[in-house]
């Protein structure tokens, strides 16, 4: 097969494409990479695994590629979050960190992903040259024992220092002083408990729902979206709880659900920290956003003279921004719930983006939804779906092409004003609705989005994109 890095790593179904030899060849041209960095110095490199069936083999087996090629490994000894390890790269000056974790895709997948020295994902650059050396050197590998005993591998247990600085940075003992329940929804990934053992020791109650680990994830996929969460929805009802903190298969991105058990989509989550990190937390700076996020997200960029950055899907373009001291970051985010802040690391965090936006709702003393209608009446009322349709990736990116080429005049009863192709197509309304087309860089699926101004202009476009994917 092709080993290719899409939007945030390599993955591949376990057993078809993710084998232990195709690891053992991506480590080795990781390692080849490496050393063009670091030609006559020492490598050190941290591996960590998710909670996926076979991730602590597949990490083992990183290790001792690895471990072979004389760079020095510190081995995980359980699941961690994935920003775990892009914390403690770059708080050790490491030369990365080695991700086993497939995130939010189905549990017949599995992935692995490279964190570079800054402690954020690797860049497209980096990435493009470590495909580059696919192939070129055949894997040299030396046992866990072999390893051990040349002084090359250490099996560890995390250090508490990233979950002291998520406190530092939340001011957790606020929170805990909250007389309110919420509840905790890892999606059987490596969120765990973490939540609910951060937030311990006050007032404030906290269940987690699906905290054990579960390789096939309760029959859904791990990932915060409203059609997997509807046991949270319940629990909330059930339970009064004022929300509910959700995060994906590997803990890096955040989903959230209101006090009647309603999806908060991640573009309300991001206007909900933006606007607490200005107007609350007094911080200034530049605002990113992918090309599948908010209008409004902009609108508010504007409204307080921010300089607005729109980049690919993926966040890894965001991370580029929030490394050059340039551009001044602040905040940034991605449709899927990935969201990065100043002061952290260049990488998404769904445990400390869960504890922020907790931290913004209860600043304001209002319920979650009272919250959302407030931001919409002062900055427009949008309404977004996503729906991921499984079609021929060969179909799938012939329609992207075609509503780039052959863009219609109007679409589902809708005058088209303009288009836009940053990723994907993006078809935009007089009223600054849009919709967009766009094939998947990490699966075989065609992904459509759509934000308009009601419901049913989003569901019938929607309806208009989804008839036309299943017929092309």
């Amino acid at each position: 097969m092709k080993i290719k890095f899409g939007t945030d790593g390599w993955r591949a179904r376990i057993a078809e494409d993710f084998t232990f030899a195709n690891v053992e060849v991506v480590t080795q041209a990781l390692v080849d990479y490496l050393k063009t960095q670091n030609g006559s110095g020492k490598i050190s490199i941290l591996v960590g695994y998710d909670r996926r069936f076979a991730s602590d083999l597949f990490a083992q087996r990183t290790a001792e590629v690895l471990a072979g090629n004389g760079i020095s490994v510190d081995l995980l000894t359980q699941d961690v979050p994935t920003p775990l390890v892009s914390f403690e790269v770059k708080r050790l000056g490491l030369d990365g960190g080695v991700l086993i974790t497939a995130s939010h895709n189905p549990p017949d997948f599995n992935g692995y992903k490279f964190k570079a020295p800054y402690g954020g994902s690797a860049t497209p650059a980096i990435t493009d040259q470590i495909e580059a050396l696919i192939g070129a050197t055949p894997p040299r590998r030396l046992s866990m024992e072999e390893a051990k005993a040349a002084g090359l591998l250490r099996q560890i247990e995390p250090s508490d220092d990233y979950r002291r600085h998520i406190e530092d940075f939340i001011a957790i003992n606020e929170l805990r002083k909250a007389d309110v329940l919420v509840i905790a929804d890892p999606m059987h990934g490596t969120g765990g408990r973490w939540i609910e053992t951060m937030l311990s020791g006050g007032r404030i109650r906290v269940e987690t729902i699906r905290g054990e680990r579960d390789p096939l994830f309760g029959g859904v996929l791990p990932e915060p979206m409203p059609w997997n969460l509807e046991l949270t929805a319940r629990t909330i009802r059930d339970r009064g709880a004022l929300m509910a903190l959700v995060t994906d298969g590997d803990a890096d991105r955040v989903g959230a659900m209101d006090e009647r058990g309603e999806y908060i989509n991640t573009h309300q989550i991001l206007m909900i920290m933006l606007l607490h990190l200005i107007r609350r937390k007094g911080w200034m700076g530049s605002v990113a956003r992918t090309f599948s996020q908010s209008v409004i997200v902009r609108r508010i960029a504007e409204s307080y003279g921010l300089r607005l950055f729109e980049t690919p899907v993926g966040f890894k373009h965001i991370g580029e921004i929030m490394l050059d001291p340039a551009n001044d970051f602040l905040i940034g985010g991605e449709e899927s719930g990935g969201i990065g802040v100043r002061g952290h690391i260049p990488e998404r965090d769904g445990i400390l983006n869960c504890l922020l936006l907790l931290e913004a709702v209860l600043a304001t003393g209002k319920n979650p939804s009272e919250i959302v209608r407030d931001i919409w009446r002062e900055f427009g009322e949008f309404h977004f779906e996503r729906r991921d349709l499984h079609v021929p990736v060969l179909s799938g990116q012939e329609l992207v092409t075609r509503m780039r080429e052959k863009t219609p005049d109007t679409f589902a009863g809708y005058r088209v004003t303009a288009t836009a192709t940053l990723d994907g197509t993006k078809l935009i309304f007089e009223d600054e609705s849009w919709i967009l087309f766009r094939q998947s860089g990490t699966e075989p699926v065609l992904r459509i989005y759509c934000e308009a101004t009601s419901i049913d202009k989003m569901k019938k476009m929607m309806d208009e994109g989804e008839r036309l994917a299943m017929q092309n």
